[in-house]
């Protein structure tokens, strides 16, 4: 019986093409391998196609190139090749009236020298990137849920120490 071949077709901003197929190709080729999976880029169109036999991997391949073209790094993308790890991404835009909002919202979830950010990723053991008009996140699937909750509870205007507040109780209760 012939193998089925499945493909994802997706476009990635352009600016983010040269770090997905990374210095000579490194970090094309590594995920390449590590989802068995051939990876066609049009780095004009910023059109990426992954087909595979794998429907799993090839799954982890899209998440990986979607999440590298939302802003993060190729390393910390390929923590979804584990099991219980996953991404979320949160629109700006549902948030923001204008581009002045947005770029204010975007700086409420970043904080000064990177100080929010920092927060909610340690107290959630998730990385967070904004990027765009995105917020994106990767963690291990029962985290992210808090750090979604806890950047949404930030653009809807909550103060900063509100949201460490619930942040640390949540983690509190999961030790328990």
């Amino acid at each position: 019986m012939a193998s089925e071949e499945f493909i994802y077709d997706l476009k990635i901003p352009k600016d983010r093409i040269a770090v997905l197929i990374g210095k000579n190709g490194e970090v094309k080729d590594d995920l390449e391998k590590a989802t068995k999976t051939k990876i066609d880029i049009d780095s004009k169109e910023g059109e990426i196609k992954i087909s595979g036999e794998d429907a799993l991997l090839l799954y982890s391949a899209r998440e990986i190139i979607r999440a590298i073209g939302r802003g993060f790094n190729p390393d910390v993308a390929k923590l979804l090749l584990k099991m219980d790890y996953g991404f979320e991404l949160l629109s700006l835009s549902d948030y923001a009236r204008n581009q002045k909002d947005l770029i204010r919202l975007k700086g409420r979830i970043i904080g000064g020298e990177g100080k929010s950010r920092k927060s909610i990723e340690t107290l959630t053991r998730t990385f967070i990137c904004v990027y765009g008009k995105t917020a994106g996140i990767i963690g291990p699937m029962e985290m992210i849920a808090d750090a979604r909750k806890a950047i949404e509870k930030l653009l809807k205007g909550a103060s900063h120490a509100a949201v460490y507040r619930w942040l640390e109780k949540k983690r509190k209760e999961m030790v328990l």
